[in-house]
């Protein structure tokens, strides 16, 4: 490597920066220096012009402390290894704080803060989920009402509050033309509960869009579309298009780029995880209502438009709503049921046990893929398979409700409550 020294040619002082050309006979002492009649000619201080000799360089750019200098702690400790939350993106970190911490500052001010500092920066470098692609694709508009893209942010690890961790599943629907999305979570991905999700973001749209392009997800496709095989829909879930009019467009698999403007705002649910451990159940669903709403009435970046007024652009060029009839055997509909004295509930007459902590208490119902669900304020209590029997006990709360009326120490309450379910079955096993 040629370095270029700069070597002085002249002994003009003309600028404080000049005076650095004099400090080498100040060393040897072969020039003896006015300062003085320097700083006159200058029309500067004689102390300025004596800092000046001595070596003194004015910094190009002044060092000076940032707003977000307040916030260096709050970051340090959101970022540590010992944090269980987890910030994919520089853009997450800016939203949790501008919604949890009063931050104000624009976010390319906080993404510049974060770069400048290495023990952040080498956060989001170590979190890099994805190699850049080199591979084009070509870039495609539709027509308003035209097509909406689906897919599946799949088993995502959340902790709650209380130190459980679940797996949620959050599906999205997009309006291809106007970028309008609807998030729905839920804890499982059955083919009854995409139906049942369909159906209610539809409703909130106010109409079908003609056309819905999806991956190749077990719950639509019995085979994979391909580059050499068309792939073949789900009989059941194309008995569900034909009833809500629209047709089945599969991508070709390992081309996520088809149905690339769903792929994009799936990143932004990523946003969940800044919130690991600090959220109940009903708390994350209310986070995934505030995400959805943001994203919804900000300026889209890829077409420099809001979601929200386009959609109301859309709106008239979606397709009605099939009749309820139709749609009712696709929905998941919520009941209140009471537990009663024996730990039951009641579903189309037959009677279903729970444990005995719920007697007394009111608790949720829902029926999906041939399943009861049980749940107390969004926590799932049991489960149990439809059945046409009347009274369905699981062994485990049978036993628990024995211990609560029989004294253990007068009876073998697990051989107790062997035997009398199977006096119970026995009985109840022809009705």
């Amino acid at each position: 490597m040629i370095y270029k020294f700069n070597i002085h040619t002249d002994l003009q002082i003309t600028t404080l920066e000049d005076l650095g050309k004099l400090q080498p006979f100040l060393e040897d002492g072969t020039l003896k220096i006015n300062k003085s009649q320097i700083a006159r000619e200058l029309e500067k201080d004689r102390r300025t012009v004596d800092k000046y000799l001595k070596g003194y360089k004015k910094k190009k750019h002044r060092t000076r402390s940032s707003y977000l200098d307040a916030y260096y702690e709050i970051i340090k400790e959101l970022l540590s290894a010992s944090n269980q939350q987890i910030f994919y993106y520089k853009s997450t970190l800016w939203q949790y704080l501008v919604d949890n911490h009063g931050l104000t500052c624009p976010e390319s001010s906080f993404r510049r803060y974060i770069s400048k500092h290495s023990e952040f920066q080498a956060y989001f470098n170590q979190r890099k989920k994805h190699p850049v692609s080199n591979k084009t694709h070509v870039r495609y508009e539709t027509e308003p009402g035209k097509q909406a893209q689906l897919d599946w942010k799949e088993s995502i690890p959340f902790t709650l509050k209380t130190g459980e961790t679940i797996e949620v599943n959050i599906l999205v629907l997009l309006l291809s033309y106007s970028r309008y999305r609807i998030y729905q979570v839920s804890l499982s991905k059955s083919q009854d509960v995409l139906f049942s999700l369909l159906d209610q973001a539809f409703e909130t749209f106010c109409g079908v869009p003609n056309e819905i392009v999806t991956d190749n997800m077990k719950t639509v496709m019995d085979e994979a579309r391909t580059t050499y095989q068309k792939g073949k829909v789900n009989m059941r879930f194309q008995q569900f298009a034909k009833d809500y009019g629209f047709l089945v467009k599969p991508c070709i698999a390992g081309r996520p780029q088809t149905k690339a403007k769903v792929e994009a705002p799936m990143k932004i649910l990523d946003e969940i995880r800044a919130y690991n451990g600090t959220l109940t159940y009903q708390e994350l669903l209310k986070l995934v209502e505030r995400i959805n709403n943001r994203v919804n009435t900000r300026v889209h970046k890829g077409t420099g438009k809001i979601p929200i007024l386009y959609y109301e652009r859309e709106k008239a060029f979606l397709s009605p709503l099939p009749r309820d009839v139709i749609r009712k055997p696709y929905q998941i509909l919520t009941h209140t049921v009471k537990v009663n004295q024996s730990s039951m509930i009641t579903y189309r007459s037959n009677q279903y046990s729970v444990p005995p902590e719920y007697i007394g208490k009111r608790l949720s119902l829902q029926v999906h893929d041939h399943m009861i669900h049980v749940y107390y304020n969004m926590k799932l209590v049991t489960l149990h398979e439809v059945s046409s029997k009347k009274l369905n006990y699981h062994d485990s709360h049978y036993r628990a409700i024995c211990k609560l009326t029989i004294p253990s120490e007068e009876v073998d309450i697990y051989q107790f409550a062997k035997e009398n379910l199977k006096r119970i079955g026995a009985m109840y096993e022809n009705d």
